[in-house]
């Protein structure tokens, strides 16, 4: 079974990367040294009304994003990844280093509202672009379609992988966490990365490989 397979390494892996990617993430975000430009909202933000209700699918892109490594069974996927995600990590720090922005004051205050009143205060309105939150989202699901077809699993959990991955990126814009704008640089730089890492790993057409 892919999750026993060298668990403790892939629990331990996942849970440094993500730890370090927090507390460089929260220090960026509270030691910005440059001007802050807000990113401005474009159709599509006008299309999504602000739903208090998408936060649990905002939240799930921390139990999305584990799901991956715990399915991995080789070891050239085990010593990658952390390189992806750090690779994927910088790119999206160096951006905020030298081009801190931010999103827009939404058209209701949703530190007010209840459900979303612990996160804006942990997580403020900054290292907006581009999404960190749909760069991940991304990768992870274009790592887990690779997974899913060397597990030659059927349309249904194919489908469901891209759909969540899709309320993520919803979600993010839903809750005025980012806009629109940040979710499509976003998924461009996650699907940047994951698309080198899947070649390294698996080769040209990242198709399913053969254990030698």
């Amino acid at each position: 079974m892919r999750i026993r397979t060298r668990w403790f390494v892939k629990m331990a892996g996942t849970a440094l990367c993500m730890t370090a990617f927090f507390l460089g993430y929260f220090w960026l975000l509270n030691h910005s040294r440059l001007p802050v430009t807000t990113v401005p909202r474009i159709f599509v933000d006008r299309m999504i009304p602000f739903q208090p209700a998408a936060l649990p699918l905002y939240i799930s892109l921390w139990l999305y994003v584990p799901l991956a490594p715990a399915l991995f069974r080789m070891t050239r996927e085990m010593k990658v990844y952390p390189v992806a995600v750090v690779v994927l990590s910088l790119i999206g720090f160096g951006v905020f280093i030298v081009w801190p922005t931010a999103v827009p004051r939404p058209e209701v205050d949703a530190s007010l509202v209840k459900s979303l009143a612990y996160l804006k205060t942990v997580d403020a309105s900054g290292n907006a672009f581009p999404s960190l939150h749909v760069a991940f989202a991304v990768f992870t699901a274009l790592q887990f379609r690779q997974i899913l077809r060397e597990m030659r699993s059927g349309l249904l959990l194919r489908g469901l992988n891209w759909l969540w991955c899709l309320g993520i990126v919803y979600s993010t814009i839903a809750i005025r966490q980012h806009v629109a704008l940040d979710a499509v640089s976003g998924a461009i730089l996650g699907a940047v990365v994951a698309l080198v890492y899947l070649r390294v790993v698996y080769g040209p057409g990242a198709g399913p490989v053969v254990r030698g």
